[in-house]
């Protein structure tokens, strides 16, 4: 009898060794499931930013194209730069400077927006009034890039700068932001129309 139960002793929990293998057989799995998962959140987290950002590009072409289908003159013209006469907001009487640029990095898309003394040739910018906005905080612009192309009447480029303003009459703005998925980032470009000038919005 105390031959039996000195048996069942021997048999009852787990050896050293085969606790050890648990151990290190569970330790495994749990790291590669962890290093999956943050894997994945981490993926997930990034397509997710990607995607804010082409709706943030999609919304701001938008706003941009907007505003030079109102345009009634063009003051200046070049590959990342851009001066004219335009409705800024559709509630406006008059239209305003609008000055679209890239800060010296070509990483912040900005708008300067000044309030005139009447609609030109007559009236003239009111300096103190200018208000900056920032676009696009996070631009990018790919190597040969350009914010702003324009065409003639024939769909021609025409070269920057552009000497005679009144030929331009299509703009391509071509919007950027750097992306998780692509060294080239997101794109997005939008022609717009200028026939309709001295129109408002």
């Amino acid at each position: 009898m105390s031959h039996l139960k000195q048996h069942a002793s021997d048999e009852s929990g787990f050896s050293l060794v085969e606790l050890l293998v648990v151990l290190a057989v569970t330790s495994v799995v749990v790291i590669t499931f962890s290093s999956f998962f943050t894997n994945y959140l981490i993926l997930y987290s990034n397509y997710q930013k990607d995607g804010s950002n082409f709706t943030e590009l999609a919304q701001q072409s938008q706003r941009i194209a907007q505003v030079l289908r109102g345009v009634t003159d063009i003051v200046s013209a070049n590959d990342n730069d851009l001066v004219a006469y335009s409705y800024f907001s559709p509630v406006d009487s008059k239209v305003s400077q609008v000055h679209y640029y890239l800060n010296t990095d070509k990483t912040i898309l900005y708008v300067d927006v000044t309030a005139m003394t009447a609609d030109p040739p007559s009236g003239t910018p009111i300096t103190n009034s200018k208000k900056t906005y920032t676009l696009l905080s996070k631009f990018y612009q790919p190597a040969g890039g350009k914010l702003f192309n324009y065409t003639d009447a024939s769909a021609t480029l025409i070269a920057t700068p552009v000497a005679e303003q009144h030929s331009i009459i299509g703009i391509q703005v071509n919007l950027a932001e750097s992306a998780s998925h692509t060294q080239n980032g997101q794109n997005l470009s939008i022609n717009v129309s200028l026939r309709n000038r001295k129109t408002n919005l």
